[in-house]
This record gives C-alpha cells, structure tokens and sequence, in this order.
C-alpha cells in the first residue's frame, strides 16, 4: 500500500492578495486529513512550512516578490526531498501556484525523468517580460520550461526543469490565454487537453493524456489549481473562472485517474481561497473529491 506524506504550504507569495495561504489550515479543519484516515489512506502529517504572504511594493513590478517566492519552493523542494527519501509520496496543500516549481525540484532530486500533469484553468505561459501584472502565479510553467527569471528556473537539478514532452496542460480554457502565452504553447510542442477537449469524455481524457506522458516521463507529478473546476459549480478558486465548462464532478473524474496511475508520485493541490466558503461546504466538497482520488492511489 502507498504512503504519503502531507505538506502545508500556507503561502500566498506568488499571488496578488492573501487569502489562499489558509488553505493547508483550514483543509485540515474541515477534516481532510481524518477522511483520509477513515477511507484507509495511509497518511501521516508533516505539518506546515513558513507562513508567506503577499506583500506590496516589490522592487519589480514584472516579477513581484520573486525572492519571497523562490524562498518558499527552495524549503518546499526540501521537504519533499525528505518524504521521496523516506519512500513515501508527497501530498502537498498550497498556496499557489509556483510552490509546484519546488514539488518537481524536490521530486527529481531522486526521479531525474519525473514528469508532471499540469491540470490547471490556465496554462501559465507568462514571463517577466510579457507580464503586465507581474504575478508570478501566472508563470509557473514558463519557469519549468526555462524561461523568465534564472533563480526561479533553475531550482532543479537541470535547465529545463521540464522538456515538453514531460508536461502535459491539461483543463485550461484557451479563451484565458493571453497573446504571448498563445504564441508560446505553440512553440512549445507541449501535449494539451483544453477543456473543450475533456468535455463529455473525462475519462478518456485523462486516460489519453497519460499514456503521451508516460511514454516520456516517469514517475509523474500532479499538480491540481482547484481554478480547473468551473466557478459557478464550485466557487472556491482564488481566480474565478466563471462557464469555464468542466463541472466539479468531470473534474475529479480527471483526478481520481491521474491519481490511480501507476507512475503516480506526488499531489499539489493549488489555489483554494477559503474566503470563499463562508459555511464550509464548498471544502467539505473538495475534500470529498480529495479523498477518492488518493484511496484510489493508496490502493
């Protein structure tokens, strides 16, 4: 049976407000990780890492509290480091998005070929040069391609972090890209699921986006923005995206299959504001999805 670990990132550096750094807290409160014990998820708890908030006044506006932000993914690849050396599977409750750039760090530390499925509403292409908010939570995947700013690309052990062929975008809506983010997915050569391509067919889907990473890439990382989900049926994401068009329960389909594959090593879990529940049920929801997909991996 798999073991896993899980790891607060209560961190909301890489953003444009606060808010999202509660989540690892307020998850455990609604009772993750009791349900996850319950469902006979073998999972022990490792705590949190420093408590990082979004801050103002940045020296550069294009790539906004960059030192705060690789801090945290530098602690956050060293934990994972512990876990994956201890022989259990990290699962990691953000924050935001660049906290994943220290999950696959900490991971290739000991799986160098490790590949990620980037289940996200947005690919998150932008660079310090096409920015216009400099957030860095929008830049994610441009890092572990290579580009952007070097202290944030670098954290692994190579330059891309990530070849194309080792990522999978998966759930995004194209009508959120920005132009320059649409020129680079073009460029890119990356293996894309938009949403208009999950629609009716989530397993397939996720079934199909699998099997073109795992012919390139093992084991692989899953990193899921909770934006993936479309805010009117689950309004719980940071960044809304409203008639995105995939329902909480396509989403966790998708999920629960990323989970169950064999090369599966490790979960981050992004962008949950609980601001947004104000009675608790849109957690308890998530957590619901949470625990099915990882007693399908435990199993």
């Amino acid at each position: 049976m798999t073991s896993f670990t899980l790891i607060g990132v209560p961190s909301s550096a890489g953003t444009h407000g606060i808010g999202q750094e509660q989540a690892p807290l307020q998850l455990r409160r609604a009772g993750l990780v009791d349900r996850l014990l319950a469902a006979g998820v073998a999972m022990v708890d490792d705590g949190d890492l420093p408590l990082a908030l979004y801050r103002t006044g940045s020296p550069d506006r294009h790539q906004q509290n960059l030192d705060q932000v690789v801090r945290v993914a530098q602690q956050v690849a060293d934990r994972v480091d512990r876990v994956v050396a201890s022989g259990r599977v990290p699962v990691v409750l953000g924050g935001d998005c660049t906290i994943t750039l220290g999950v696959l760090a900490g991971l290739q530390r000991h799986h160098p070929g490790a590949g990620l499925v980037y289940f996200d509403g947005d690919v998150d292409l932008n660079t310090p040069e096409t920015t216009r908010s400099g957030i860095l939570d929008g830049m994610g995947v441009a890092h572990l391609l290579g580009d952007g700013a070097p202290a944030l690309a670098s954290l692994g052990p190579r330059v891309p972090m990530l070849s194309a062929d080792q990522l999978v975008l998966f759930g995004f809506d194209p009508a959120m890209l920005e132009p320059a983010e649409t020129a680079r997915l073009q460029r890119s050569g990356v293996a894309t699921w938009p949403v208009d391509k999950i629609a009716g067919q989530p397993a397939k889907a996720a079934a199909d986006a699998l099997a073109a990473l795992e012919s390139h890439a093992h084991p692989l990382l899953v990193h899921f923005d909770v934006d993936a989900i479309d805010s009117t049926d689950l309004p719980l994401a940071n960044y809304p995206h409203f008639n995105l068009g995939q329902s909480f329960d396509s989403a966790m389909t998708c999920l629960a299959a990323f989970c169950a594959s064999p090369d599966f090593a490790g979960l981050v879990i992004t962008e949950v504001n609980p601001d947004h529940d104000a009675d608790g049920t849109l957690l308890t929801r998530l957590i619901d999805g949470i625990v099915t997909a990882l007693a399908k991996a435990a199993g």
